[in-house]
This record gives C-alpha cells, sequence and structure tokens, in this order.
C-alpha cells in the first residue's frame, strides 16, 4: 500500500510541475506580448490573420463547449469571466496551472511538513489535497476578479472618450458604423478591440444593434448597456444620435465621478469582506496542509459534520449579506 501510495505522489508530482510550468510560460508569453501593443485586434490583423479568426479568438466561441447544463456551463461562465478580465492565455491553461498548482502544494504537505505521512492514512492525504485545491481555486479567483476590475475600470474611463469619437465623426458626416469602426482604430485596448468585434459583427450580418447588445452582454457593464440601450430607442424614435452620444458620454462621466466617490466611502467595508471572505477559506486550508490530524482526529465524532454544516451555512449567509452591503447600484 505504502509502495502504490510513493508511486501515485512521484506521478502527481511530475504532472503538477509540467503543467505548474506550462501555465506560468503561458501567462508570462502573454503579458509580454500585450506590452508591444496597444489595440490587440488591429495586431492581430496586422500579422496577417483573417478577420473571422480574430474574431473567434477574441470573442472565444472556439473554447465553449456546447450544452448550458452541468459542468459546461460552468466552464463557460469561466471563459465569459476570463474574457471580461481581459485574459489571453487558454481558460483550460488556466484550469491546468491551478491544478498543477494545487499537486505543487500537496507535495509540498506531504516532504515538507508531513501532514500527510504515510502512516497518517488515506483521510490525511485527501484533507490535505482538498485544502490544496481550496487555497489554489481562491487565488486563481482573486487574480481573475481583480484583473476583471481593472479591466472594467480602463473600459468605464474609455467610454466617454469613445463616444466623443463617434459624435465627431457623426457630425463629420460619417455612418455610424463607420464612426464606430473609427474610435476602434483609434483606441486602445480593451475599448478598441471592443469596438472593432463590434463593426466585425456587423460586416458578417448582424444587425448594429444586435452587435451592440452582443457587446453590452460581453463586458457585462452598466455603460454598454446604456449604449446599446440609447441606440436602439434612435433606431425606433428616431433623433439626433449625436446629441443623444454627447448627452450619454456626459452621463457615463457623471456616473463615473460618483462611483469613485462611493468606492472612496466604501473602501474600508469592501476590505473588511475581502478578509472576512478569503481569509477563513486560507487559515483553514493551511492548516489542514500543515497539520491534517486537527481535524482527520475529529472526523469519526458524531457532532464534527454538522457542526461543520451549520458553519458553511453560516459563512455562505454572512458571505451574501457582506456582498448586498458593498454592492451600490448607481
Amino acid at each position: 500500500m505504502q509502495a502504490l501510495l510513493a508511486i501515485s505522489i512521484y506521478v502527481v508530482a511530475f504532472l503538477a510541475v509540467i503543467l505548474a510550468v506550462h501555465a506560468i510560460a503561458q501567462l508570462v508569453f502573454s503579458s509580454g506580448d500585450r506590452r508591444d501593443r496597444v489595440n490587440r485586434r488591429l495586431s492581430m490583423l496586422a500579422s496577417g490573420m483573417d478577420h473571422h479568426d480574430v474574431y473567434d479568438r477574441l470573442v472565444r466561441r472556439g473554447a465553449m463547449l456546447q450544452g448550458g447544463q452541468g459542468l459546461p456551463r460552468f466552464y463557460n461562465r469561466f471563459c465569459a469571466e476570463c474574457q471580461r478580465a481581459g485574459i489571453e492565455a487558454a481558460p483550460r491553461n488556466i484550469i491546468l496551472g491551478m491544478l498543477g498548482a494545487a499537486g505543487l502544494l500537496w507535495l509540498l504537505s506531504l516532504s515538507v511538513f508531513r501532514a500527510a505521512s504515510f502512516s497518517g492514512g488515506i483521510a490525511n492525504g485527501a484533507a490535505t489535497l482538498v485544502a490544496s485545491l481550496a487555497i489554489s481555486v481562491t487565488m486563481v479567483w482573486l487574480w481573475i476578479s481583480r484583473r476583471r476590475a481593472s479591466r472594467m475600470r480602463l473600459l468605464e474611463e474609455q467610454m466617454p472618450l469613445a463616444l466623443d469619437v463617434v459624435n465627431r465623426a457623426l457630425r463629420a458626416g460619417h455612418p455610424v458604423i463607420s464612426a464606430v469602426q473609427l474610435a476602434g482604430n483609434e483606441m486602445g485596448d480593451p475599448i478598441g478591440s471592443e469596438f472593432g468585434l463590434i463593426v466585425d459583427e456587423t460586416t458578417y450580418g448582424s444587425e448594429f444593434r444586435e452587435a451592440l447588445t452582443n457587446f453590452a452582454r460581453r463586458t457585462d457593464s452598466q455603460d454598454a448597456h446604456f449604449f446599446a440601450v440609447s441606440v436602439g430607442i434612435q433606431a425606433d424614435t428616431g433623433g439626433n444620435l449625436a446629441e443623444i452620444l454627447e448627452g450619454l458620454a456626459t452621463v457615463i462621466r457623471g456616473r463615473a465621478t460618483l462611483a469613485k466617490r462611493v468606492k472612496a466611502l466604501s473602501s474600508e467595508g469592501r476590505a473588511s469582506a475581502l478578509l472576512l471572505s478569503v481569509l477563513p477559506i486560507l487559515m483553514i486550508s493551511g492548516l489542514m496542509l500543515i497539520h491534517a490530524e486537527f481535524y482527520t482526529s475529529k472526523f469519526s465524532d458524531p457532532i464534527f459534520w454538522p457542526t461543520v454544516g451549520v458553519i458553511g451555512v453560516l459563512y455562505l449567509i454572512g458571505w451574501m449579506m457582506i456582498h448586498r452591503i458593498i454592492n451600490f447600484r448607481y
């Protein structure tokens, strides 16, 4: 039994190192490429890629799985979150890197801390494996959330400027799709590539309103939804689109000013929410890695698992309450 477990550990160690190195290399190379360009879509087109291939790669249609239930639905949502975060590495590489990091943590607990020694049985090994997965998933979630928030902040800062470019092009006599294309060519990422995708969808046969709706759904930005709704109302009722976009740019700037004030006033609450949400997971998982017997020795106690269930429910209720308190709609 011990020989089989030792062989399994060596195999997991080998696979974990390969996955971790592959994921780190993907992230390093993608970040280096990102520093060398302003607009990712234009750089891909300049390299000779076809418009349709560029669209598929930026929208990640090839990464999506068919079906909408179970694991495919979770994976498709993960792909959407990576896209909104502006992460260029393939989602499957991120998942493989996460699994590789979890394997490395598990092996570290076996070799250094001896938290799941051979004499400790399978329970200790399973507990440390769960803790390793919890730590790696939490860190990846924090990284993606931070990248998404940074990209969303930059997109909302660029949105009024892009609308000003579209507005001036409309007043100069350009068609609306040509004005959007001009803004997409002049602006940097993320708004430049997103406006370019609107033009590509319109070129492939979609209606302009549908392309704007896809843009709003793809970015999950309130300002993008305002843009799509404003253009849709103007298409139905008529009116001066340049004046509508000028007023929308003013509204977006006002919302951005209000958002900065709200974030400044709620900064302490958001920091406390982050600590209260992440710290229990990291503390429990770290203790399981270092000293798994602290929990595994209580598995046979009849009150242990009901207590774990109650604590888990209370944690979820507290997380939902904190989430509702620190998230404002304005």
